[in-house]
């Protein structure tokens, strides 16, 4: 996986050619050969990040304008007034989507296998995260999906948390992969972009025929920094990883916080089933501080080496209290989402020790 982060989509390997594809500035192209208009047929800036992340999870990849755009592109394949089942601890606007394209959204706890393919009888499209976003809960993905298949229902998993490193849902049997590239592909809190990565060729289609009609096309420059970042993602994911075990560990013993959900911990609910289909656990973490919402607020603001931000997935490490904002009525008020980044780890325990009050 690190040599397809370092070697995919790297363009003509001839003399003379750059070792990177470069930013295409271009909405046109001269007739008569492969691009004509860049809506229609991508460019060359774009398919350079569609052929390392296809590699990467298994499948051909579509990008898009942000990872709202590629769930937009999938949640339009499906037919009108559908019922969709989603993790009842997701990501806010994907549920708020769903709804505004005049579907149903069921909201279920995905930790429960049962009950949630009980509830995919008649739907129209499982949507899944694994961790989710921020409460940390690990779906048994295997078999979710083959659960879902077997009802004739497709499966989408936004694999953003893990990343394709960690985690191919394609592989576990999923049928559509989503990604917000911001994130770790990115990796540098400096760009918006999406992609989504089908299993069959003809579902890809769609979903390519999709952003051709919506207009949901990256940037020229977005898609050449999402490029650069997957170069390095492999490095960057393994540092925040390695320092979130520790941090994790720390915090679990910390008198200032009431609990911990990170599925590296032995202790925490997803970590048998994180350990079977995860390569790592990821940098992700959420934790509870002890008191309540202004107890919580106060370390956010005493932090000065973690920042106070909503995005994740950087070389920055971020921190939110997540139960602040609309939709997360489900969060606890003390909860804080910790994205681990590339700093010191030491530095980082040092800083948040202290804003919780060590």
């Amino acid at each position: 996986m690190e040599t397809v982060c370092v070697g995919a989509g790297r363009g003509p390997e001839q003399p003379g050619t750059p070792m990177n594809v470069p930013p295409v500035f271009a909405s046109s192209f001269r007739s008569g050969g492969e691009h004509e208009y860049s809506r229609n047929e991508g460019t060359p800036t774009w398919e350079a990040l569609e052929q390392v992340v296809g590699q990467l999870e298994g499948g051909t990849a579509t990008a898009y304008a942000s990872g709202m755009g590629a769930a937009a592109a999938i949640v339009d394949l499906l037919p009108p007034r559908s019922r969709v089942v989603v993790p009842a601890d997701s990501y806010t606007a994907v549920r708020q989507l769903v709804a505004a394209r005049g579907h149903t959204v069921d909201l279920r706890d995905i930790t429960d296998t049962d009950a949630t393919l009980a509830a995919v009888e008649g739907a129209a499209l499982l949507w899944l995260e694994s961790p989710t976003n921020p409460l940390m809960d690990v779906a048994d993905l295997p078999a979710l999906c083959a659960g879902a298949r077997a009802a004739g229902v497709p499966v989408a998993v936004d694999n953003t948390f893990a990343t394709p490193l960690l985690q191919n849902p394609l592989a576990l049997g999923a049928d559509i992969v989503m990604h917000s590239g911001s994130k770790y592909i990115g990796g540098h809190a400096d760009l918006l972009i999406g992609l989504a990565v089908a299993a069959d060729p003809d579902l890809a289609a769609r979903l390519r025929t999709n952003r051709v009609l919506a207009g949901a096309t990256p940037g020229g420059m977005e898609a050449f920094l999402a490029v650069r970042g997957v170069r390095t993602m492999a490095l960057r994911v393994r540092h925040a990883q390695e320092s979130a075990g520790v941090l994790a560990e720390r915090l679990e013993q910390h008198p200032a916080v009431s609990r911990v959900r990170y599925p590296g911990l032995p202790t925490d609910p997803g970590h048998k089933r994180a350990a079977a289909q995860m390569s790592g656990f990821g940098a992700m973490m959420s934790f509870e501080v002890a008191g309540g919402a202004a107890e919580a607020d106060a370390v956010c603001a005493a932090l000065r080496v973690v920042n106070a931000a909503t995005s994740l997935g950087g070389v920055e490490s971020t921190v939110e209290r997540r139960a602040k904002l609309a939709g997360q009525e489900h969060v606890p008020p003390s909860l804080l989402r910790l994205s681990v980044g590339c700093e010191h780890v030491e530095d980082l325990w040092a800083d948040l020790d202290a804003a919780l009050g060590g």
